[in-house]
C-alpha cells in the first residue's frame, strides 16, 4: 500500500464510459457506437477525473484509448453539449471549455503512456484527445477532423492550436485547424499524425503489442521521457540541458539502471521493475 494515497477510496464505476484493468494495462472504451462515442459534459468530466486518480492505481502502467464500432470519437455530442452551451452564461461557458483543457492538460501530465486506438473518425474533441496520447496507432479507416472553425468556433480548442504545430508543424497545423477538413489515414500518416498504420483487423493486435511493449519496460524510465518532452516544448536550450541532466543523474540511482548493467554483463535480457 503505497503512503501517497489520501482517504478517499479510488473510483471503482464510471458511468459514461467502460473503463478495465487488465494485469498492468488500463483501457478507457467509448460506448456510444450508435453516435460514433460522442462525449458529453459527464463523459468529459470521468476523463479528467479518471486521469487525475490512473497513477494512483497500483500496478498501471499504460492507458489505452478506443472507440467501440465503427469510430474512435466524433466529438462534442451536438444535441447534448452545444444545444446547452447555447443557453449558458459566461460563467457556465468558461467552466465548461476550463474543464474540457483540464482533460488534455491531465493527458499530457499524467506519467503513464496512452496509447489511442483509432478505427474511423476521430473528429473535434476526439481528435484532440487522439493528438494529446503519446502514440497514435490507426487503422486505414482512420480519419481526422479538426472541425471546430466548422461551426463557428476557434481552431486552436482544448489545447489543439498548442499541440497539433509541435507535432505536424505550423504549416500542416494551420490547414487542419483553419479549414477544418477531415483527412484520411495515409495522409494523416504523412503529416506525422501517426504513430503507426495498420490494416483494419490489425488495430487490436497492434495496440495490444505496443500496450504490452510499454508495460513490460522501464516505466520510471518512460515516465519521465514523458515529463520531459512535454515540460520541455518551451523552455530555452539551456533550461532543458539543466533538466536532462537533473533527471539522467536521478535516473542513474534507480533499480533500473543497474538492473541493465546486470543483464548487459550477464547476456540477458533486463527485468525491468519500474524504480
Amino acid at each position: 500500500m503505497t503512503r501517497f494515497r489520501a482517504s478517499a477510496p479510488l473510483t471503482t464505476d464510471w458511468d459514461h464510459f467502460d473503463f478495465r484493468v487488465d494485469g498492468a494495462i488500463a483501457t478507457i472504451t467509448l460506448n456510444r457506437p450508435e453516435k460514433l462515442n460522442p462525449l458529453t459534459f459527464e463523459s468529459y468530466a470521468d476523463l479528467r477525473d479518471l486521469l487525475a486518480e490512473l497513477p494512483h492505481h497500483e500496478g498501471v502502467k499504460v492507458l489505452v484509448i478506443r472507440g467501440e464500432g465503427r469510430g474512435f470519437c466524433g466529438g462534442g455530442d451536438v444535441q447534448e453539449i452545444i444545444g446547452e452551451l447555447l443557453k449558458m452564461d459566461a460563467d457556465g461557458l468558461m467552466r465548461f471549455t476550463k474543464m474540457t483543457g483540464e482533460v488534455i492538460r491531465a493527458m499530457r501530465e499524467c506519467p503513464i503512456p496512452i496509447i489511442a486506438g483509432i478505427q474511423g473518425i476521430a473528429a473535434g474533441a476526439g481528435s484532440v484527445i487522439a493528438l494529446a496520447a503519446d502514440f497514435r496507432v490507426v487503422a486505414t479507416s482512420g480519419r481526422f477532423a479538426f472541425l471546430f472553425t466548422k461551426v463557428g468556433l476557434s481552431g486552436g480548442d482544448m489545447g489543439a492550436a498548442y499541440l497539433l504545430p509541435r507535432v505536424v508543424g505550423l504549416g500542416h497545423a494551420t490547414k487542419l485547424l483553419m479549414l477544418g477538413d477531415t483527412i484520411d489515414a495515409a495522409t494523416a500518416d504523412r503529416y506525422g499524425l501517426v504513430s503507426e498504420l495498420v490494416a483494419d483487423d490489425e488495430l487490436d493486435s497492434a495496440v495490444g503489442a505496443l500496450a504490452a511493449r510499454l508495460a513490460s519496460g522501464p516505466t520510471l524510465a518512460f515516465a519521465q521521457t514523458k515529463s520531459l518532452l512535454t515540460r520541455e516544448l518551451d523552455m530555452p536550450l539551456s533550461a532543458a540541458v539543466e533538466l536532462d541532466a537533473m533527471t539522467q543523474a536521478l535516473l542513474m540511482t534507480s533499480d533500473d539502471h543497474a538492473e541493465f548493467h546486470a543483464a548487459f554483463t550477464a547476456k540477458r535480457p533486463p527485468e525491468w521493475k519500474g524504480r
